[in-house]
């Protein structure tokens, strides 16, 4: 069976069709190979350049060759001149040859990570809300490094390396024992490498465990400062970071010292093969095999020979982490695929249903969630109640589709909530957490989700949200800084900054996790207020109260324990009397 025709478009280029390649292959299996084979024109580019980059290194060569067997002999100025004049000529050609190469490689590593870095930014965060990833960063810094591999001296040791033969056979052909000699070099150098970059990496592998170890862990206790502080504990703590400072010191150490040996070593095989081949070129020159032109142009020969497999011994190491850097990509976007591009609906309505939903954690046997089936109407407004471990927040983020492991199914409006862009779909959802996290930037910026939204919308989130004249008094009004984490608020003002920015555009469904929990009388009544608004402008809510006063707001009521729905009934409501609740007719 013929493989089916592609069209494949590296960004920035015109997207030209292609014949994919035989079933099975690399370029087809993997989703990075499909980026990669984009840009085969561009290597074959550089293949091209690197010939002339490659073949243009034989000028100096040949230049000492006719200095010290003609030149010197004619005493001949002019052809002195004239050869000096090519050598430069020719000197120039191979630097622009080896500037064009890196351009066109700098050129095609801008376009692999624009074509690459959407999946893999998504994916990450999509793989983190697992939280099984001890660096969360790492599939970012993974990109970096693979684009930094293909666009430096990793590719440039690819496409050199064949040209060592072409400088061992010149020097054959000058004298079979330079040629051995050039031989034995290259195969010392190339053991001398692959061993010292073994017995490095165990140590370099230990050194990262341990500083990634400390990092977190330092990290974790600067961002409960005022804990710290406040309880005296900072002592304890610090006794506890010396002792992983000092494994990473001794790790640290150890490595410093093997790279130490392994750089003595290198040198002195640099050396020793200059002088030998000096040695014996003029060995060969005293029994006249070979002229004084020959043996200075053969030192050149080797250095020329010996430079690219000097530099797959150098980048060895950049390879392997590219390599692994490959996988864990290949992994990280196989399991966290693109979302689809286009929405099953022109508009979200705010109709949920629950489908047999079931949610599990690591490490925990019995399920969060037990197959939960109910329809919820858009324009609802649903409390939820329960006690503590319930699975209440875990309810919270199915409805959201945030939560990783689940069963069953979450539709809006009829739709399976993963069919959704999140792009799009983002836009008509709400999410107030239980513990608010706001972002390093201004207030207006935080409430606007950090994208570009009109003013008028950003002042009607936080006028709804009861926050409006509290910013107007702050020292910037809305552009005020609210620090790392909105450090410079109070709880309650989180809250609210945090209530706004999920009401923004009144989105169709809004899922709000506590929201009094920092609230005053004051923010309380904001809240029941947006909440009706919301309710009034057909919008879908959710929110997970445990203040009965709250039910005034809600239409229905969810009862969860141990992750079952064990009431779902009408809020009724008899003047001046609490909110009771009233199972619906059947």
């Amino acid at each position: 069976m013929n493989a089916p025709s592609t069209t494949l478009t590296a960004p920035g280029s015109t997207a030209t069709p292609m014949a994919a390649p035989a079933a099975g292959g690399f370029f087809t299996r993997s989703p990075i190979g499909r980026i990669l084979w984009t840009f085969r024109k561009e290597f074959l580019w550089v293949c091209i350049f690197s010939a002339f980059a490659n073949l243009l290194m034989l000028t100096p060569t040949i230049y000492m060759l006719q200095v010290f067997d003609r030149v010197m002999f004619s005493s001949n100025l002019t052809t002195l001149a004239a050869l000096t004049v090519l050598l430069i000529a020719f000197s120039l050609l191979m630097a622009f040859a080896e500037w064009v190469r890196s351009r066109l490689l700098v050129r095609a590593g801008s376009r692999f990570d624009e074509a690459l870095n959407r999946s893999v930014f998504a994916a990450a965060f999509a793989s983190q809300l697992s939280n099984t990833r001890r660096n969360p960063t790492q599939p970012l810094s993974d990109l970096t490094t693979l684009r930094a591999f293909l666009t430096g001296n990793g590719v440039f040791a690819v496409v050199d390396t064949p040209w060592t033969v072409l400088f061992v056979a010149a020097l054959f052909l000058m004298h079979p024992w330079l040629g051995w000699l050039s031989v034995a070099f290259v195969v010392l150098q190339l053991l001398l490498g692959f061993a010292a970059h073994r017995w490095s990496l165990r140590t370099q592998k230990a050194q990262q465990e341990l500083a990634l170890d400390s990092a977190q862990y330092l990290a974790a206790k600067f961002r409960n400062a005022e804990t710290v502080e406040a309880m005296g504990m900072q002592g304890n703590l610090r006794r506890q970071w010396q002792a992983l400072d000092e494994r990473q010191a001794v790790q640290q150490a150890q490595a410093k010292e093997t790279a130490a040996r392994i750089q003595a070593v290198m040198k002195w095989v640099q050396h020793t093969q200059q002088g030998l081949m000096l040695s014996l070129g003029a060995l060969l020159v005293i029994e006249g095999q070979i002229g004084a032109g020959a043996m200075v142009a053969s030192n050149a020969l080797m250095g020329n020979a010996l430079r690219p497999v000097g530099l797959i011994v150098q980048i060895w190491g950049q390879f392997a982490d590219a390599r692994a850097a490959f996988v864990r990509l290949e992994q990280l976007i196989a399991a966290h695929p693109d979302e689809p591009l286009d929405p099953p609906a022109d508009k979200v309505l705010g109709q949920v249903t629950l489908q047999g939903l079931k949610a599990s954690a690591p490490g925990r046997a019995e399920p969060i969630l037990k197959g939960l089936d109910a329809i919820f109407q858009a324009g609802e407004v649903i409390a939820i109640l329960g006690p503590s471990g319930a699975g209440k927040s875990t309810l919270a983020r199915c409805l959201l589709g945030i939560w990783p492991q689940t069963e069953g199914r979450v539709l809006i409006d009829g739709h399976d909530l993963r069919s959704w862009p999140r792009d799009v779909l983002g836009t008509s959802l709400g999410y107030l957490p239980q513990d608010v996290e706001l972002f390093e930037g201004s207030i207006a910026e935080n409430i606007a989700r950090f994208a570009e939204v009109p003013s008028a919308q950003v002042i009607d989130a936080a006028s709804r949200a009861g926050i409006h004249d509290m910013v107007l008094r702050m020292p910037k009004g809305y552009d005020t800084p609210i620090g790392e984490a909105g450090g410079i608020l109070s709880g309650g003002q989180r809250q609210r900054v945090g209530l706004a920015r999920a009401i923004l555009n009144n989105p169709r469904i809004v899922v709000l996790d506590e929201p009094s929990a920092n609230l005053d009388d004051i923010g309380e009544a904001a809240l029941l207020r947006a909440v009706r608004e919301l309710k009034a402008g057909g919008s879908t809510v959710f929110m997970i109260v445990h203040q009965q006063h709250l039910l005034a707001a809600a239409d229905r009521v969810l009862m969860l324990d141990a992750g079952r729905i064990t009431q779902l009934a009408t809020v009724a409501l008899a003047p001046a009397a609490p909110a009771t609740l009233a199972q619906p007719k059947p």
